[in-house]
């Protein structure tokens, strides 16, 4: 088992470095062959999403583009230049959709939350929690008052950062293993009232633009809500998950 991990690690590591070199060299279309392959065998990270939505970018597949950036942000929350290039994408796209407006707390959590991605989330929590022992050890043996109140308030710094970082990390995970966003990949995609072709023609979307599926237990259609609020049906072929 351990000559065959090996033996994958080094396929994978020969497979990115052609991919890298070809997308270094602006053959875009040679590195998008080369990381979909490496994605097509199980191998992901923030880098090869991150690289494979600039391949896409310069060759114009903004969709695609976007689906990718997002992709990259899963695995690395916060990454600035990803931002940077999803924001970038994005204003490609012919549709616009204004966000519903939230209370400013959510949004400070939503971000503060974005601002790293689930291992170092657990790895802070771990070693806050390890600080918090430190200071209680500080506070229960410490013979000075002031080694005393500096290991209680210590500790329960510490206490709440560790739970705070744990919230966070299970957050991110659930977004890793529950995926719900999706990006509209037909260049033209009507949304109607009812999961058939006899629905209400609601509004129409364009490539590119990003949705949340609420419901995918109709076979060949979701139902799906922008970021304004809207919802409605539409074809499963028409979208890709993030």
């Amino acid at each position: 088992m351990t000559f065959l991990m090996a033996l994958t690690q080094l396929t994978f590591a020969a497979t990115k470095a052609e991919a890298d070199k070809a997308y270094q060299e602006n053959n875009f279309a040679e590195a998008i062959e080369q990381y979909e392959a490496i994605l097509s065998g199980g191998q992901e990270s923030a880098d090869i999403y991150y690289n494979l939505g600039n391949s896409y970018y310069k060759s114009k597949n903004i969709a695609k583009a976007i689906l990718n950036y997002e992709r990259a942000l899963l695995l690395n929350p916060g990454d600035a230049d990803t931002e940077f290039n999803l924001e970038l994408a994005k204003s490609k796209t012919v549709d616009k959709v204004t966000p519903t407006s939230e209370v400013f707390i959510a949004t400070w959590i939503h971000s503060l939350t974005n601002t790293m991605s689930e291992s170092a989330w657990s790895k802070l929590g771990i070693s806050s929690f390890i600080l918090m022992l430190i200071g209680l050890s500080l506070y229960i043996f410490a013979k000075k008052v002031a080694f005393k109140k500096l290991g209680f308030i210590g500790a329960a710094v510490c206490l709440l950062v560790t739970i705070g970082a744990n919230i966070f990390a299970d957050t991110q995970k659930e977004k890793m293993v529950v995926r719900t966003g999706a990006i509209v990949m037909s260049p033209t995609v009507t949304v109607r009232s009812t999961p058939n072709e006899s629905g209400t023609e609601l509004f129409v979307l364009h490539e590119g633009t990003k949705i949340y599926v609420d419901d995918d237990t109709m076979k060949g259609w979701k139902e799906i809500r922008l970021e304004d609020g809207n919802k409605g049906w539409l074809p499963a072929e028409s979208i890709e998950v993030i």
